[in-house]
């Protein structure tokens, strides 16, 4: 009885009564979890907007770093072209003491790709190294990249998805990273960089993401008023200025998925533009 009461009063479902001191009042279900839920989303979005402001400051530093690779307290290597940068990955897979974190922002991953990855994954598991990654809730409708998710999460791995996520990142030992040239082009090839303040800011942008992020085995259902977590992203994306296409890529979907997605949550606002949509998404607090 005594935690059912606790529980009661975590939930704002009780609390003490005014009109009599030491007694219980019985609060309406409708009101405190209203109350309760619309807490939980302001959190939720707070959150989201610290890993967008921490995005955006790791971009500077990275672009910083870039310009400035005589500091005394870093060091990077260029790695040109996407068979040099497969390469290190490979060195890295054997060399890797205890952690890898990865975010992984392509949606669906290449036959290829999948299989290079497998056998890397592998050598990191077999010595028992952590591994988190973090991909796009795209790839939840890939067969191939799901697979590759669910052999790592039956190899004792950890996977999580987010509707966007940053530019790729992968994070060795906590000590160094590999980061795009290019963000918009991968295959140009990547920059292997350490520095503990450029590293430290990487990793808090990583925690901030994964836990936010969507375990592999647990369901997305849409919030309240019925938006899945891609259907928002997509509409912060598009409210941000970015086109069909660029927001699709952002997603990891095609850009007739986001027309077609972009087209429901207009019926379903009953809205005859794009301007119009904006504004009725921004009234329901979807925006």
């Amino acid at each position: 009885m005594r935690e059912a009461l606790d529980c009661l009063f975590d939930l704002a479902l009780l609390r003490e009564s005014t009109d009599d001191p030491g007694g219980i009042h019985v609060v309406d279900p409708d009101v405190a979890l209203g109350q309760a839920l619309a807490k939980q989303q302001a959190e939720v979005a707070r959150r989201q907007q610290e890993v967008a402001e921490n995005q955006a400051a790791l971009a500077r530093l990275i672009d910083d770093f870039s310009q400035s690779r005589r500091q005394s307290s870093t060091s990077t290597t260029e790695l040109l072209g996407i068979e040099a940068v497969q390469d290190r990955l490979e060195r890295l897979s054997r060399e890797t003491a205890f952690e890898v974190l990865t975010l992984m922002p392509g949606g669906a991953q290449s036959p290829a790709a999948l299989e290079r990855a497998r056998r890397n994954d592998g050598r990191l598991l077999e010595r028992q190294v952590r591994i988190r990654t973090i991909g796009l809730d795209s790839i939840r409708n890939d067969p191939g990249t799901m697979a590759h998710a669910r052999f790592l999460t039956d190899s004792g791995a950890e996977f999580r998805t987010s509707a966007v996520l940053p530019p790729r990142m992968i994070l060795v030992d906590r000590r160094a990273a590999l980061v795009p040239i290019d963000a918009t082009d991968t295959r140009k090839g990547a920059l292997l960089v350490s520095g503990s303040g450029l590293i430290a800011a990487m990793l808090a942008l990583f925690e901030q993401v994964w836990d936010i992020a969507t375990p592999l085995g647990a369901a997305r259902d849409p919030d309240r008023e019925g938006l899945s977590a891609q259907e928002r992203a997509l509409l912060q994306l598009l409210a941000q200025g970015l086109t069909d296409e660029a927001a699709a890529t952002r997603l990891g979907v095609s850009h007739r998925t986001a027309r077609r997605m972009m087209a429901d949550l207009m019926e379903r606002l009953d809205a005859r533009s794009r301007f119009e949509a904006g504004l009725k998404a921004a009234q329901r607090g979807w925006l």
